[in-house]
Protein backbone atom coordinates (compact mmCIF):
# COMPACT_ATOMS: atom_id res chain seq x y z
CA UNK A 1 0.00 0.00 0.00
CA UNK A 2 1.17 3.48 -1.01
CA UNK A 3 2.01 6.05 1.49
CA UNK A 4 -0.56 8.30 -0.04
CA UNK A 5 -3.32 5.74 0.24
CA UNK A 6 -1.75 5.62 4.52
CA UNK A 7 -1.80 9.52 4.72
CA UNK A 8 -6.12 10.67 4.26
CA UNK A 9 -8.97 10.08 6.19
CA UNK A 10 -11.02 11.67 8.41
CA UNK A 11 -9.90 14.22 11.01
CA UNK A 12 -7.01 14.64 8.85
CA UNK A 13 -6.35 17.44 6.78
CA UNK A 14 -2.86 16.87 5.21
CA UNK A 15 -3.91 15.08 1.46
CA UNK A 16 -3.03 17.03 -1.57
CA UNK A 17 -5.14 16.65 -4.35
CA UNK A 18 -4.37 15.02 -7.77
CA UNK A 19 -7.47 14.60 -9.48
CA UNK A 20 -7.61 17.72 -11.84
CA UNK A 21 -10.91 19.18 -11.19
CA UNK A 22 -10.76 20.55 -8.02
CA UNK A 23 -9.26 24.37 -6.93
CA UNK A 24 -7.40 23.67 -3.85
CA UNK A 25 -8.16 26.80 -1.65
CA UNK A 26 -6.31 26.44 1.45
CA UNK A 27 -5.92 23.89 4.21
CA UNK A 28 -3.09 21.70 5.77
CA UNK A 29 -2.70 20.87 9.38
CA UNK A 30 -3.37 18.40 11.59
CA UNK A 31 -7.07 16.69 13.22
CA UNK A 32 -9.93 18.51 13.15
CA UNK A 33 -11.27 19.69 16.36
CA UNK A 34 -14.79 20.09 17.09
CA UNK A 35 -16.73 18.40 19.96
CA UNK A 36 -15.37 15.61 21.75
CA UNK A 37 -18.37 12.98 20.32
CA UNK A 38 -19.61 12.02 23.89
CA UNK A 39 -22.13 14.84 24.25
CA UNK A 40 -25.40 12.56 23.72
CA UNK A 41 -27.84 15.47 24.33
CA UNK A 42 -30.05 16.49 21.37
CA UNK A 43 -28.55 20.45 20.10
CA UNK A 44 -30.92 22.49 17.26
CA UNK A 45 -27.50 24.39 15.65
CA UNK A 46 -28.14 26.93 13.82
CA UNK A 47 -30.94 26.13 10.96
CA UNK A 48 -29.74 22.31 11.70
CA UNK A 49 -31.83 20.38 14.15
CA UNK A 50 -29.16 17.27 14.57
CA UNK A 51 -31.57 15.21 16.79
CA UNK A 52 -33.97 14.34 13.33
CA UNK A 53 -32.03 13.53 10.63
CA UNK A 54 -33.73 11.15 8.65
CA UNK A 55 -32.03 10.75 4.85
CA UNK A 56 -34.72 9.83 3.02
CA UNK A 57 -37.37 12.07 5.36
CA UNK A 58 -37.90 15.39 2.30
CA UNK A 59 -36.93 12.97 -0.48
CA UNK A 60 -38.75 13.88 -3.95
CA UNK A 61 -38.94 13.90 -7.57
CA UNK A 62 -36.27 16.85 -8.66
CA UNK A 63 -37.53 18.34 -12.10
CA UNK A 64 -34.71 19.12 -14.96
CA UNK A 65 -33.68 22.87 -14.03
CA UNK A 66 -33.24 23.73 -18.08
CA UNK A 67 -36.80 22.53 -18.46
CA UNK A 68 -37.93 24.74 -14.80
CA UNK A 69 -35.47 27.51 -15.53
CA UNK A 70 -35.47 28.29 -11.46
CA UNK A 71 -31.82 27.56 -10.76
CA UNK A 72 -29.00 29.17 -11.06
CA UNK A 73 -26.04 26.82 -13.02
CA UNK A 74 -23.00 27.07 -11.47
CA UNK A 75 -22.73 25.61 -8.33
CA UNK A 76 -19.30 25.56 -6.16
CA UNK A 77 -18.81 23.04 -3.87
CA UNK A 78 -16.60 23.14 -0.54
CA UNK A 79 -14.50 20.06 0.29
CA UNK A 80 -12.45 19.34 3.16
CA UNK A 81 -9.04 18.44 1.92
CA UNK A 82 -8.43 14.81 3.14
CA UNK A 83 -11.74 13.42 4.04
CA UNK A 84 -12.56 10.75 1.72
CA UNK A 85 -15.76 10.50 2.53
CA UNK A 86 -16.16 13.99 1.60
CA UNK A 87 -14.35 13.12 -1.83
CA UNK A 88 -16.61 10.17 -2.80
CA UNK A 89 -20.13 12.85 -1.92
CA UNK A 90 -19.32 15.99 -3.80
CA UNK A 91 -17.58 13.81 -6.87
CA UNK A 92 -21.42 11.90 -6.88
CA UNK A 93 -23.12 15.29 -6.79
CA UNK A 94 -20.50 16.53 -9.03
CA UNK A 95 -21.73 13.95 -12.02
CA UNK A 96 -25.02 14.16 -10.75
CA UNK A 97 -25.60 17.84 -10.89
CA UNK A 98 -23.70 17.85 -14.42
CA UNK A 99 -25.32 15.20 -15.70
CA UNK A 100 -28.31 17.49 -15.04
CA UNK A 101 -26.96 20.49 -17.05
CA UNK A 102 -25.14 22.07 -14.05
CA UNK A 103 -21.71 23.63 -14.10
CA UNK A 104 -19.88 22.35 -10.67
CA UNK A 105 -16.29 23.29 -9.40
CA UNK A 106 -15.02 21.38 -6.49
CA UNK A 107 -12.50 23.45 -4.20
CA UNK A 108 -10.55 21.72 -1.74
CA UNK A 109 -9.58 23.45 1.43
CA UNK A 110 -9.66 22.53 5.05
CA UNK A 111 -13.26 22.15 7.31
CA UNK A 112 -12.59 25.81 9.07
CA UNK A 113 -11.67 27.46 5.77
CA UNK A 114 -14.29 25.89 4.10
CA UNK A 115 -17.27 26.21 7.20
CA UNK A 116 -16.14 30.49 6.48
CA UNK A 117 -16.61 30.09 2.88
CA UNK A 118 -20.00 28.64 2.82
CA UNK A 119 -21.19 30.70 5.75
CA UNK A 120 -20.01 33.99 4.05
CA UNK A 121 -21.07 33.07 0.19
CA UNK A 122 -17.94 32.66 -1.00
CA UNK A 123 -18.66 28.75 -2.26
CA UNK A 124 -22.34 27.40 -2.19
CA UNK A 125 -22.38 23.91 -0.30
CA UNK A 126 -20.36 21.94 1.45
CA UNK A 127 -21.64 18.13 2.31
CA UNK A 128 -18.94 16.76 4.71
CA UNK A 129 -20.95 18.25 7.95
CA UNK A 130 -20.62 16.13 11.38
CA UNK A 131 -23.01 16.81 14.06
CA UNK A 132 -24.21 16.69 16.45
CA UNK A 133 -20.58 16.75 17.93
CA UNK A 134 -17.12 16.78 15.70
CA UNK A 135 -18.24 20.44 13.79
CA UNK A 136 -20.65 21.68 16.51
CA UNK A 137 -18.19 24.74 17.40
CA UNK A 138 -18.47 25.78 13.46
CA UNK A 139 -21.94 25.41 13.23
CA UNK A 140 -22.24 26.91 16.69
CA UNK A 141 -20.42 29.89 15.38
CA UNK A 142 -22.06 30.33 11.91
CA UNK A 143 -25.50 29.70 12.96
CA UNK A 144 -28.39 31.11 10.74
CA UNK A 145 -25.58 31.51 8.06
CA UNK A 146 -25.84 28.16 7.01
CA UNK A 147 -28.84 26.49 5.24
CA UNK A 148 -30.02 22.81 6.66
CA UNK A 149 -29.63 21.12 2.62
CA UNK A 150 -30.40 17.07 4.42
CA UNK A 151 -28.66 15.19 5.95
CA UNK A 152 -27.06 12.09 3.55
CA UNK A 153 -25.58 9.76 6.32
CA UNK A 154 -26.36 8.51 9.56
CA UNK A 155 -23.66 5.58 10.61
CA UNK A 156 -20.75 7.80 11.66
CA UNK A 157 -19.32 6.97 14.69
CA UNK A 158 -16.18 6.91 16.28
CA UNK A 159 -14.14 3.78 17.27
CA UNK A 160 -11.10 1.83 18.70
CA UNK A 161 -10.67 -1.05 16.36
CA UNK A 162 -8.68 -4.09 16.16
CA UNK A 163 -7.06 -7.10 13.47
CA UNK A 164 -10.47 -9.25 13.21
CA UNK A 165 -9.00 -12.47 14.72
CA UNK A 166 -7.54 -10.90 18.08
CA UNK A 167 -8.84 -12.03 21.51
CA UNK A 168 -10.55 -8.94 23.02
CA UNK A 169 -14.39 -8.39 21.76
CA UNK A 170 -14.78 -4.86 24.02
CA UNK A 171 -13.02 -2.70 25.48
CA UNK A 172 -14.54 -3.55 28.73
CA UNK A 173 -11.98 -6.66 28.39
CA UNK A 174 -8.98 -4.88 26.67
CA UNK A 175 -6.96 -5.01 29.70
CA UNK A 176 -7.70 -8.34 30.27
CA UNK A 177 -5.22 -9.10 26.89
CA UNK A 178 -2.66 -6.46 27.70
CA UNK A 179 -0.32 -8.29 26.78
CA UNK A 180 -1.21 -9.61 23.59
CA UNK A 181 -1.77 -6.20 22.41
CA UNK A 182 1.55 -4.59 23.53
CA UNK A 183 -0.49 -2.31 26.19
CA UNK A 184 -0.88 0.40 23.69
CA UNK A 185 -3.26 1.63 21.10
CA UNK A 186 -2.49 3.60 18.36
CA UNK A 187 -3.87 7.13 17.91
CA UNK A 188 -3.82 9.73 15.31
CA UNK A 189 -3.55 13.60 15.51
CA UNK A 190 -3.26 15.28 19.07
CA UNK A 191 -5.38 17.93 18.04
CA UNK A 192 -8.47 15.17 16.80
CA UNK A 193 -11.99 15.10 18.47
CA UNK A 194 -11.22 11.44 18.33
CA UNK A 195 -8.23 11.56 20.39
CA UNK A 196 -10.24 13.94 23.34
CA UNK A 197 -12.51 11.20 23.65
CA UNK A 198 -10.57 8.23 24.32
CA UNK A 199 -7.84 10.09 26.31
CA UNK A 200 -10.77 11.66 28.85
CA UNK A 201 -13.58 9.41 28.16
CA UNK A 202 -12.16 5.61 26.88
CA UNK A 203 -8.99 5.25 28.79
CA UNK A 204 -10.50 6.34 32.21
CA UNK A 205 -13.60 4.66 31.87
CA UNK A 206 -12.47 0.99 30.91
CA UNK A 207 -9.12 1.33 33.46
CA UNK A 208 -6.41 1.72 30.82
CA UNK A 209 -4.35 4.58 32.25
CA UNK A 210 -1.31 2.44 32.17
CA UNK A 211 -1.75 1.89 28.71
CA UNK A 212 0.53 3.68 25.97
CA UNK A 213 -1.75 5.80 23.84
CA UNK A 214 0.71 7.57 21.04
CA UNK A 215 -0.56 10.24 18.64
CA UNK A 216 1.52 11.69 15.56
CA UNK A 217 -1.22 11.95 12.40
CA UNK A 218 -4.08 9.78 10.89
CA UNK A 219 -1.04 8.19 8.37
CA UNK A 220 1.01 7.16 11.06
CA UNK A 221 -1.36 4.96 12.81
CA UNK A 222 -2.36 3.62 9.11
CA UNK A 223 0.95 2.69 8.81
CA UNK A 224 1.63 0.98 11.98
CA UNK A 225 -2.13 -1.17 10.74
CA UNK A 226 -0.72 -1.98 7.75
CA UNK A 227 2.24 -3.60 9.59
CA UNK A 228 0.72 -5.12 11.94
CA UNK A 229 -1.92 -6.97 9.76
CA UNK A 230 1.00 -8.21 6.80
CA UNK A 231 3.08 -9.42 9.49
CA UNK A 232 -0.06 -11.14 11.19
CA UNK A 233 0.29 -9.34 14.57
CA UNK A 234 -2.09 -7.85 16.85
CA UNK A 235 -2.83 -4.31 16.70
CA UNK A 236 -5.43 -1.55 18.86
CA UNK A 237 -6.12 1.62 17.01
CA UNK A 238 -8.39 4.74 17.21
CA UNK A 239 -11.01 4.22 14.21
CA UNK A 240 -13.83 6.00 12.87
CA UNK A 241 -16.59 4.77 10.50
CA UNK A 242 -17.14 5.76 7.79
CA UNK A 243 -13.30 4.78 6.81
CA UNK A 244 -11.73 3.09 3.73
CA UNK A 245 -9.76 0.95 6.12
CA UNK A 246 -12.96 -1.43 6.64
CA UNK A 247 -12.77 -2.48 3.10
CA UNK A 248 -9.08 -2.67 3.07
CA UNK A 249 -8.07 -4.89 6.21
CA UNK A 250 -10.28 -7.54 8.09
CA UNK A 251 -10.35 -5.42 11.28
CA UNK A 252 -13.23 -5.05 13.83
CA UNK A 253 -14.66 -2.34 16.33
CA UNK A 254 -14.56 -3.45 19.98
CA UNK A 255 -17.61 -3.06 21.85
CA UNK A 256 -17.95 0.30 23.54
CA UNK A 257 -20.65 -1.10 26.80
CA UNK A 258 -20.29 2.31 28.32
CA UNK A 259 -20.78 4.35 25.84
CA UNK A 260 -17.87 6.08 26.41
CA UNK A 261 -16.94 6.93 22.61
CA UNK A 262 -20.50 8.22 22.25
CA UNK A 263 -23.34 8.01 19.96
CA UNK A 264 -23.81 8.09 15.96
CA UNK A 265 -22.90 11.15 14.12
CA UNK A 266 -24.93 12.70 10.95
CA UNK A 267 -23.48 13.75 7.86
CA UNK A 268 -25.15 17.23 6.54
CA UNK A 269 -25.46 18.84 3.59
CA UNK A 270 -24.75 22.74 4.62
CA UNK A 271 -25.64 25.83 2.31
CA UNK A 272 -24.51 29.21 2.13
CA UNK A 273 -27.58 32.04 2.86
CA UNK A 274 -29.99 31.33 0.06
CA UNK A 275 -28.94 28.46 -1.01
CA UNK A 276 -32.51 27.14 -1.44
CA UNK A 277 -34.33 29.99 -2.88
CA UNK A 278 -30.70 30.46 -5.93
CA UNK A 279 -30.60 26.01 -6.05
CA UNK A 280 -33.97 24.93 -5.54
CA UNK A 281 -34.07 21.77 -7.71
CA UNK A 282 -30.61 21.31 -7.14
CA UNK A 283 -31.35 21.48 -2.96
CA UNK A 284 -33.81 18.93 -3.41
CA UNK A 285 -30.89 16.58 -5.19
CA UNK A 286 -29.16 17.04 -2.52
CA UNK A 287 -31.89 15.91 -0.03
CA UNK A 288 -32.55 13.08 -1.81
CA UNK A 289 -29.03 11.21 -1.28
CA UNK A 290 -28.74 8.32 0.96
CA UNK A 291 -25.79 6.29 1.20
CA UNK A 292 -25.86 3.02 3.37
CA UNK A 293 -22.25 2.28 4.85
CA UNK A 294 -21.83 -0.75 2.18
CA UNK A 295 -22.40 1.66 -0.53
CA UNK A 296 -19.51 4.33 0.77
CA UNK A 297 -17.52 1.63 1.78
CA UNK A 298 -17.55 0.34 -1.87
CA UNK A 299 -17.07 3.89 -3.62
CA UNK A 300 -13.96 4.07 -0.85
CA UNK A 301 -12.38 0.62 -1.49
CA UNK A 302 -12.11 2.31 -5.25
CA UNK A 303 -11.03 5.55 -4.88
CA UNK A 304 -8.65 4.65 -2.01
CA UNK A 305 -7.63 1.41 -2.05
CA UNK A 306 -7.80 0.20 -5.52
CA UNK A 307 -6.67 3.44 -7.50
CA UNK A 308 -4.83 5.61 -4.90
CA UNK A 309 -6.84 8.48 -4.83
CA UNK A 310 -5.98 9.14 -8.60
CA UNK A 311 -8.68 10.56 -10.30
CA UNK A 312 -11.43 10.80 -7.53
CA UNK A 313 -13.85 11.61 -10.42
CA UNK A 314 -13.49 8.34 -12.67
CA UNK A 315 -13.62 6.29 -9.51
CA UNK A 316 -17.19 7.26 -8.47
CA UNK A 317 -18.05 7.08 -12.05
CA UNK A 318 -16.70 3.22 -12.01
CA UNK A 319 -18.76 2.44 -9.15
CA UNK A 320 -22.02 4.32 -10.58
CA UNK A 321 -21.27 1.85 -13.57
CA UNK A 322 -21.65 -1.05 -11.56
CA UNK A 323 -24.48 0.28 -10.07
CA UNK A 324 -27.01 1.63 -13.31
CA UNK A 325 -29.79 2.48 -11.20
CA UNK A 326 -28.46 4.36 -8.31
CA UNK A 327 -28.41 8.12 -10.26
CA UNK A 328 -31.66 7.31 -11.77
CA UNK A 329 -33.18 6.22 -8.29
CA UNK A 330 -31.22 9.62 -6.35
CA UNK A 331 -33.00 11.87 -9.26
CA UNK A 332 -36.31 10.54 -8.38
CA UNK A 333 -36.29 10.78 -4.90
CA UNK A 334 -35.97 6.35 -4.02
CA UNK A 335 -33.00 5.63 -2.27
Amino acid sequence: MTASVLAGGLLLAACGDDSGDETTGGGGGGGETGGTGTETEVQTIGDVDTASCDPTAAAAPVPDPEGTGEDETEITIGVFTGWDEGYVVSHLAKLALEDMGYSVTLQQQDAGVTYTGVAQGNLDVLMDGWLPNTHASYVEEFGDQLEDVGCWFDQGFLTTAVNADSPAQSLAELDQHKEAYGGRIVGIDPGAGLTKTTKEEVIPTYGLEDWDYPTSSSGAMLAELDKAMKEGNNIAVSLWHPHWAYAAYDIRDLKDPEGALGEAERLYNLGRPGFHEDFPNAAQLLKNLHLTDKQLLEIEDIMVVQNDRENKGQSVQTWLDKNPDFLEQWKAGEL
